[in-house]
């Protein structure tokens, strides 16, 4: 989600969509209780889509799939082309099979589309319209939940139990950030890029490698193990469920002044120093855990990045990697049998070693 180089909302020509709010909005990012490590994860990706996602491995009923919804009402609005099916930022971005008239620039949330599991290959990339071909005899392309996803979010649930070929589908446009569809003499190419959410039990099974690798931050949530902790939980998702009204004026302006404070650290992200110190410390701390490729360096100098923007601070520093280095890096790590602690404690301390 590149920063919004459209006109400005004063711009006549742009056109602000009707105002549905539901019933009841979802839960307010702001008022989950603790799991900071999974809120910092998706506020940072958030600044910075290519940090490459977050996988949210835990326990059932820790707020996963719920900071998922609360993240898609906190986000910025973006700018799209009225009724083009990518959500392209401008007119000539719109895909010819489109066949989009209008130029008109409308205002609408970022989307966040549900992937879910048992979903066809079809249903995901797109394909041919099979009632325009019955009715008109017309051979038209219909927009896949990628098409829906584009500068957006696109959630897994259960991410672990992903049929294979649907997991390589994905691994396919993820890394080209393109939808390629070539089938029932349809030939159709359109932008695919958006930021991948997982979430999963890791004792319902493990993640493929392959996918586990594009995940930019991964995080583990497990339940509150203090009274007072699990004892707000209830309290606050009682206030959302029984006192709608008085209950979320109050975290709608804590989400609203976050969504701020994300916008400026998109803006301020672009300007921020970062020595060769820092690029020296990420190449010492990737090597000492022994990750494998350069993905880690790269994600890991994303994240501070991020988090350094976030934190209203103009250089990069180490102070930053440490607060980042254990999401970007441990679903990295090669499994050592030797080593029972998990692979977070592994990276804390090789962090703790090597940047001190």
């Amino acid at each position: 989600m590149p920063a919004d180089t459209a006109p400005k909302a004063t711009d006549p020509k742009i056109h602000a969509l009707p105002k549905r709010a539901p019933a009841h909005q979802p839960f307010p990012f702001s008022a989950i209780v603790g799991q900071e490590a999974m809120k910092q994860a998706m506020v940072l990706t958030a600044i910075d889509p290519a940090i490459g996602g977050v996988l949210v491995f835990g326990d059932r009923g820790t707020g996963k799939s719920t900071a998922v919804r609360a993240l898609a009402a906190l986000l910025p609005e973006i700018d799209a082309v009225e009724g083009c099916p990518v959500n392209s930022a401008r007119s000539d971005q719109c895909p010819d099979w489109a066949q989009v008239t209008a130029t008109h620039i409308i205002r609408k949330p970022t989307p966040v589309v549900d992937l879910p599991l048992g979903v066809t290959e079809d249903r995901v990339v797109g394909a041919l319209d099979i009632e325009r071909a019955l009715t008109r005899g017309e051979k038209a392309f219909e927009p896949g939940l990628l098409a829906r996803a584009n500068r957006g979010y696109l959630y897994i649930d259960e991410v672990n139990l992903l049929e294979d070929h649907i997991v390589d589908l994905l691994l396919d446009v993820a890394q080209s950030g393109e939808n390629v569809v070539e089938r029932e003499g349809l030939s159709i190419r359109h932008a695919a890029r958006f930021v991948l959410v997982g979430s999963g039990n890791p004792e319902e099974g493990e993640l493929r490698p392959q996918l586990l690798d594009r995940f930019g931050l991964s995080v583990e949530v497990t339940s509150p193990r203090d009274v007072e902790t699990r004892v707000e939980v209830i309290l606050r998702r009682d206030a959302y469920e029984t006192g709608y009204d008085s209950f979320m004026p109050g975290w709608q302006a804590a989400d609203a002044a976050l969504r701020d404070r994300i916008l400026a650290a998109r803006a301020a992200l672009p300007g921020l120093t970062t020595p060769n110190i820092v690029l020296h410390d990420c190449a010492a701390l990737c090597i000492a855990l022994g990750s494998d490729g350069l993905r880690g360096e790269l994600t890991l100098l994303r994240a501070a990045r991020a988090q350094a923007a976030f934190d209203g601070d103009g250089t990069v520093t180490r102070h930053h990697l440490k607060a980042v280095a254990a999401m970007a890096l441990s679903h990295r790590l090669r499994r050592d049998p030797l080593d029972e602690a998990g692979s977070g404690a592994r990276v804390a301390r090789m962090v703790a070693e090597v940047l001190p």
